[in-house]
């Protein structure tokens, strides 16, 4: 037994380790600038809109502001973002304990939500040993720790690894309280403990709705397929617990119901959908469900590396499918394991089913990104990690009949070589995502910035156009990563920002952008923001800017259109160039992404 838990706690601190290797070395992405500015006690308002201001006001907007209450984070949060309120108001609470300064404030708004992830591995070790065997949690914990998908997750500043914690911790109850049933048992604790985890989670993040749905069909369809006869006090405590959610839940249900009509989340309905879009989300899936054990760094790779990275990951599934449907066949044939497979199973199968009826039913297709797996993806560790012990068991009472095989308790058993290529291809894995090349962040901040500053030499001038809080999200990911490239001494002297509303038209931005003041004599670069469906030919052909060496009030620079300067990575960006009068040098040229 001491050896057991000396495992598990290695388990847990490679866990550590991993998910706080280079925590803040990646940039911060449309999403995480938003959980800034929420926990760092700012609003909408305080960002400078519709001017020209210096990256280091970067420093201000994103320092720490005291004397909020959660209160106000979950007012703020509900008017300004379409997110539940607690993830937010405990990373508030957080960073006022923490106070991290300019150097180290990425670091700790990624601290926790990577401790999340931590207690996950934990978490889903008592949830195996409690669904399955001790030998079943010490794998699980050990998949939990070395997963790619895992470890992205704790390594962003968002809400995905508590709601997973809290949905491991629901499912370790909902174990119990079918245990409970079967022996004719009534534990209040557990069954409070149960409610009180799925209403901290309805709090946390809105897909703990499915979880929980998908909690009860899956107790329902146990009881459904074991025949089960529920006595009166059982079905009392299920009436009683789902009461209660129901009642701690009706104070947010208007605000949630606000937010369903809310447009944040139209990015998640295809553009002018055909055929194709109908056939994507299935075999996004598929791909999803991979990321979960196996990363490979294919993203913005050469083709040849592309097509040999898809070959071994495809490869590898296909193995692993093999060997884990040995294990599961086997694990089934114990019956005492039939319960918690029928009930992980059942929780499994109804997410999936509910998120391809918010695809095909709603039109939002939610995988088209991986991270919103986090509600299922305890359960699917669970059984894969029960599937492996299994199939390892099997293999040594295959060896032990033949006499090539001594006799292990059962709270340790060798690791089978099985388990050990997933181990390891998972601990390989997660190093390619803790080092960028896989899971990358979303519209590439830092490949954008070093586009801006291709020319370092001349002043630089960056417009963002804007209709949404997100928008101007997006913006401050690349200023974030602008001032990266500038030294501190300089960058006042070389780099401008500015967000121009674009509400109405694009044609309030061309008249827009020559009223903002600005220092910088030509030549100078400057760079437009457009919405995802501009192309060069939408923008202007020539700009004005505002000229500070005129004396004459309405006196503007020219600013022409580059076209070979014309680039996209979801949003596109154009440049356009002020020069002086009498230049007439061509445009020099930078790599195209």
């Amino acid at each position: 037994m001491v050896r057991h838990c000396a495992i598990l706690a290695a388990i847990i601190l490679i866990g550590l380790a991993l998910r706080f290797w280079q925590l803040d070395s990646k940039p911060l992405w449309l999403d995480e600038v938003l959980t800034a500015l929420f926990t760092m006690g700012r609003r909408y308002e305080d960002v400078p809109l519709n001017t020209f201001f210096s990256l280091t006001a970067l420093d201000r907007l994103f320092t720490f502001q005291p004397g909020a209450n959660c209160s106000q984070i979950a007012q703020t949060v509900a008017t300004e973002s379409v997110h539940p309120p607690l993830f937010f108001c405990l990373l508030y609470s957080w960073m006022d304990w923490l106070r991290p300064d300019a150097d180290h404030w990425v670091w700790a708004l990624r601290a926790l939500p990577a401790f999340f992830g931590v207690g996950t591995i934990a978490a889903l070790y008592c949830l195996n040993r409690f669904a399955f065997s001790p030998a079943a949690g010490l794998m699980g914990s050990a998949l939990m720790a070395v997963s790619p998908f895992a470890v992205y997750l704790s390594q962003e500043a968002r809400h995905y690894t508590l709601p997973m914690l809290l949905i491991t911790l629901a499912l370790t109850g909902l174990v119990q309280i079918q245990h409970d049933l079967s022996s004719s048992k009534l534990r209040p604790i557990v069954w409070l403990g149960w409610s009180i985890v799925n209403v901290i989670g309805l709090y946390t993040h809105y897909f703990c709705i499915l979880a929980l749905i998908a909690q009860l069909v899956a107790l329902l369809g146990w009881i459904i397929w074991r025949r089960q006869s529920i006595s009166r006090y059982g079905w009392g405590a299920i009436a009683f617990a789902l009461g209660g959610i129901t009642l701690s839940y009706l104070p947010w249900i208007p605000t949630l119901l606000n937010h369903v009509s809310r447009p944040e989340t139209d990015w998640l309905i295809p553009y002018k959908p055909d055929w194709r879009d109908r056939l994507e989300p299935l075999y996004q899936t598929l791909v999803n469900w991979v990321l979960m054990v196996i990363a490979i760094p294919v993203e913005n790779q050469p083709i040849s590396i592309m097509i040999l990275g898809a070959l071994g990951a495809i490869a590898f599934t296909l193995w692993l499918i093999w060997r884990v449907s040995i294990g599961f066949r086997h694990l089934w044939h114990d019956r005492s394991n039939r319960p918690s497979m029928v009930l992980l199973t059942g929780f499994t199968l109804c997410v999936v089913v509910q998120f391809f009826a918010i695809v095909y039913f709603l039109d939002k297709d939610i995988t088209v990104v991986p991270r919103y797996n986090f509600v299922y993806y305890p359960s699917v560790c669970a059984l894969l990690s029960a599937s492996l012990v299994q199939q390892g068991s099997h293999q040594r009472e295959q060896n032990r009949k033949t006499g090539s095989s001594i006799h292990h308790s059962a709270f340790i058993q060798p690791l089978t070589r099985t388990q050990t290529i997933v181990l390891l291809a998972g601990l390989s894995s997660s190093m390619i995502v803790i080092h960028g090349l896989a899971f990358q962040k979303s519209y590439y901040p830092d490949r954008v910035a070093q586009t801006l500053a291709f020319e370092p030499d001349k002043p630089l001038i960056t417009v963002v156009s804007y209709r949404s809080l997100q928008e101007v999200a997006l913006g401050l990911s690349f200023a974030l990563e602008l001032k990266k490239l500038y030294p501190s001494t300089t960058v006042d002297d070389r780099v401008r920002y500015g967000f121009v509303d674009r509400s109405s038209s694009y044609m309030k931005v061309w008249q827009g952008i020559p009223n903002l003041t600005q220092p910088f004599l030509p030549p100078i670069n400057l760079w437009i923001f457009a919405s995802p469906g501009m192309r060069t030919k939408d923008y202007a052909q020539r700009l004005k800017l505002f000229d500070p060496s005129s004396s004459k009030q309405r006196r503007r620079l020219s600013c022409d259109i580059d076209p070979d300067q014309f680039h996209r990575l979801g949003f596109p960006y154009q440049l356009f160039r002020c020069l002086p009068k009498n230049d007439r040098s061509k445009p020099s040229e930078s790599p195209k992404e």
